[in-house]
């Protein structure tokens, strides 16, 4: 009696590995088992398994997904990188306002994976913002939506301006009404620097802030109580960074250039 194919597909890693390293194309028996660190003995009961199931096919020493097994598989792969988001930090997640993604983008949830979360001590509490800082000067360019600025954004600007960084922020309409009474002038000084580019952005943005550089994705996500806890979700992927530059360019189409203040 064959399995159902959700147990065929996920109730055993090394079936699911196999099909995974199939997604690509043919691969070899050796391949397969350089791939998956195992032996041809405990490899080839779940092989026979996935061809049982029409999923795999095999010519010689070579196996290859069939048909069937190219279908299941292009769907399978998003829903592993889904899992893999939430799955090792699903304690973070699950008190998160998420409300800020579009759905676009919150559907493309797995290009952030992996990902890791940072939650502070007390004493430490900045340490996410510190990381970005620190990148960012070795970076090209930064993108960032924001509700708040670092205690010594002036200092941040001034290391970012020294290293040739261009950046380009969008402000929340409240903070920007914060800035022109708390500090109006250092603002202006900023505003006339080429290299910075300030945008505001007149609707709802439900979250604390996120930004992108050449090498990590930043997202201090606020609880579903609106408040902050100092953690952070950080992700190298290649694949978050241009999701970020695709979250930071849907906010951008509603925003406008700040040209004085």
């Amino acid at each position: 009696m064959k399995k159902p194919l959700l147990d065929v597909i996920f109730m055993s890693e090394k079936r699911k590995g196999v099909l995974l390293l199939l997604r690509d194309g043919a691969k070899e028996m050796e391949t397969l088992l350089r791939s998956l660190n195992t032996t041809r003995q405990a490899l080839l009961p779940p092989i026979r398994i996935l061809e049982e199931h029409y999923l795999v096919s095999h010519d010689r020493d070579t196996y290859e997904l069939t048909t069937i097994g190219k279908l299941v598989v292009d769907d399978m792969f998003p829903l592993l990188g889904i899992v893999g988001v939430f799955d090792s930090n699903i304690d973070y997640w699950k008190d998160r306002k998420l409300e800020f993604l579009p759905p676009q983008l919150l559907s493309r949830i797995e290009d952030l994976n992996p990902v890791k979360i940072y939650e502070p001590s007390l004493t430490n509490i900045h340490q996410p913002v510190k990381e970005l800082i620190e990148i960012t000067a070795s970076s090209r360019i930064m993108y960032a939506v924001t509700n708040v600025f670092h205690p010594n954004f002036m200092e941040l600007f001034a290391l970012w301006k020294q290293n040739a960084v261009e950046i380009k922020m969008i402000l929340t309409k409240i903070f920007l009404d914060k800035i022109k009474t708390d500090c109006c002038s250092d603002f202006k000084q900023l505003l006339s620097n080429e290299n910075f580019h300030f945008y505001v952005y007149d609707k709802p943005f439900d979250s604390l802030y996120f930004a992108v550089n050449d090498h990590l994705l930043l997202l201090a996500i606020l609880k579903k109580d609106g408040c902050y806890d100092g953690s952070a979700l950080i992700s190298y992927n290649r694949t978050a960074l241009e999701w970020g530059k695709d979250l930071f360019e849907y906010y951008l189409k509603d925003s406008v250039p700040i040209t004085e203040i």
